[in-house]
Formats: C-alpha cells, sequence, structure tokens
C-alpha cells in the first residue's frame, strides 16, 4: 500500500524540510506561465519572474532528489509561445543533466498504406492563419549526472517487423523493444470537466505511470510531485505499487479533490 503525504503548502517551503538526497523519483507538471486560470496560483507573471521561480524550486528539487533519482519534468507550450519550453530548460540546466526528451502526443493523424486516413486522440483546436493546432507537450527527462539507468522494456512495445527479434542479438528472443521517445497519451473522454476532470491542466495517469515504470517502479521508495493538482501522479504512484508519495498543492480545492480519489 502506498503511504501518502499530502501537503497544502508552497513547494519551495515544503520540499526545504525535505533531506538532502531523500526521493528516487519526481514526477511533476508546473503551471507553464500561460495564462490558464487557476485557482489560487497567478499564471501571468513576467517571463523573468517566472523563470527565476523555476530555478528556485528546481534547485530544492536536485537537493533532494537521489543522486540516481529521475525527475520527469512536463512542460507544454503555446503557439504564440513557443521557446518557452527550452527556456525552462535552460534554465534548469544549471541544476541537471538532460538525459532524455520525450514528446507526449495528445492527437496524430495517420495514413495507412491504403492511403486511409485515421486520427486518434484529442487537442483543443485554435483557428489561426499562423498557427498549426497544438498536440503534443514535452516530457524532459533530467537527472544529476546524465547516466541513470532506465528500465527502457518497462513500457516497450512489439517488433512490427517479427524478423528482427532473430536477427538482433540483444532482443534475446523477446517480442519487446524500445518504445522510444514519442508517446502516444490520449485524454480520456469526459462527459462533464468540473465532475470528472476539476483542473485546468491536469496531465493523464498514464504518463506518470510510464515515468514510474522507465525509471523502474521497484526502485522507488520515495516519490514527490512539488505541483500535485486533483492527484493523479499519486493515482499513478498506487498503481506502480511506490511505498510512499509526497505532494504538494496551495489550492485547497485541489487538494481536497487529490485526497478523496487518494482515498
Amino acid at each position: 500500500m502506498t503511504r501518502f503525504d499530502l501537503r497544502r503548502q508552497d513547494c519551495i517551503k515544503g520540499m526545504s524540510r525535505l533531506g538532502d538526497e531523500s526521493v528516487d523519483l519526481v514526477v511533476t507538471s508546473p503551471p507553464y506561465n500561460l495564462g490558464i486560470r487557476y485557482g489560487k496560483f497567478s499564471d501571468t507573471q513576467d517571463r523573468e519572474s517566472y523563470l527565476n521561480w523555476c530555478g528556485e524550486w528546481a534547485r530544492q528539487v536536485r537537493r533532494a532528489l537521489k543522486s540516481d533519482g529521475s525527475f520527469f519534468l512536463n512542460i507544454g507550450s503555446a503557439p504564440s509561445n513557443p521557446m518557452l519550453p527550452y527556456e525552462i530548460v535552460m534554465v534548469l540546466r544549471g541544476s541537471f543533466m538532460l538525459q532524455n526528451t520525450i514528446h507526449w502526443i495528445k492527437s496524430i493523424s495517420i495514413e495507412d498504406r491504403e492511403g486511409e486516413v485515421r486520427s486518434y486522440g484529442h487537442f483543443k483546436p485554435i483557428s489561426s492563419k499562423r498557427f498549426l493546432n497544438d498536440c503534443h507537450e514535452y516530457i524532459f527527462h533530467f537527472t544529476k549526472t546524465g547516466r541513470v539507468e532506465l528500465d527502457r522494456l518497462a513500457i516497450g512495445v512489439p517488433y512490427q517487423d517479427k524478423s528482427n527479434i532473430a536477427r538482433w542479438s540483444h532482443t534475446r528472443g523477446s517480442d519487446l523493444r524500445c518504445r522510444g521517445n514519442t508517446w502516444f497519451v490520449p485524454y480520456e473522454t469526459i462527459q462533464n470537466r468540473e465532475k470528472e476532470r476539476p483542473h485546468p491542466a491536469t496531465f493523464p495517469v498514464q504518463l506518470a505511470e510510464w515515468c514510474i515504470k522507465l525509471h523502474g517502479a521497484s526502485r522507488v521508495e520515495i516519490m514527490l510531485d512539488p505541483f500535485l493538482g486533483i492527484g493523479n501522479s499519486g493515482v499513478a504512484a498506487r498503481r506502480c505499487g511506490v511505498k510512499k508519495f509526497i505532494g504538494f498543492e496551495i489550492d485547497e480545492t485541489y487538494l481536497a479533490e487529490a485526497k478523496r480519489r487518494l482515498g
């Protein structure tokens, strides 16, 4: 059973009380500073203030993270503000090594060999003569050294060409390969946003679950989410058998929903 320590507290202050190198895994998605309407957070800071704030909480994450730990950071952008994810990476490079860049695909259209086009997933359409619909976000995998080993096959997929199984020695006869750095994880279809997803920027449970499994679920004693929201990362932690989960959230409504979901 996962033990939950969920606190209504500013994450910078809360993380300052965690022990040095006490956390195995961090999976989180902070506010993007794109003007999203949160309950208790202003998502419209000037760029310099926002990036400075990112540097502050990142330093606390680094201090609390073990030397062989992983930090998965989900960040999106807007077509009119495309540089934001990269600017955050540049700020965080003072604290971490960027070990992997994962593309979270929320919607995709695929043309098969017969020419039929199929579309999967959900996206928010935009009306523009300049910009394309925004159908993906980033998951940046940070570590302290850039050399943390992963359980790549924990979220592996079958080979499309089965002849590769026998041809490549590293398969060891198994029909399972690395999924790669493009993850198609669509939002679940909902009927009532207020009841089913009462948070303006909730990433899917499956996304957090894959991050846990990729790092190696059996290695995670303590997991942290500094920006808990309604607790999707906590749900993923419970599914993966994480022993202890710590979450910080400043909005009492979101925290109450997280506690309800996590029992």
